[in-house]
């Protein structure tokens, strides 16, 4: 089983920016990627960005150019950079830890808010 543990979120005025940390406890050997996504109130759930272990990145249009994705491989974290934070950025974000082991396993965080008021 993987633990995944999030933290960073909170309230922040637009221009402003956030950190998002996911440290992830248990097992997590086939380690595939890790992913960021946000669900905004009444809306669905979507992508935000990934990265591999190898560190190989890629994000959302609308984060492009403000949001930066990182990890820490020895400390099992993520990151989540928020810049430039807009009112629309206001969502729970959730990080995804997706492991292959003959078929992929997927695991969640428990989400933190982030508000961006104007």
């Amino acid at each position: 089983q993987v633990q995944l543990a999030e933290s960073g979120g909170g309230l922040v005025q637009v221009g402003g920016s956030l950190r998002l940390s996911c440290a992830a406890s248990g097992n997590i050997s086939g380690l595939n990627a890790m992913n960021w996504y946000r669900q905004a109130p009444g809306k669905q759930r979507d992508w935000v960005a990934i990265i591999t272990p190898g560190g190989a990145t890629q994000y959302e249009d609308s984060v492009k150019g403000r949001f930066t994705i990182s990890r820490d491989n020895a400390a099992n974290t993520v990151y989540l950079q928020m810049n430039k934070l807009k009112p629309e950025d206001t969502a729970v974000y959730y990080c995804n830890w997706r492991l292959w082991r003959g078929q992929y396993f997927d695991y969640w965080g428990q989400g933190t808010q982030v508000t961006v008021s104007s």
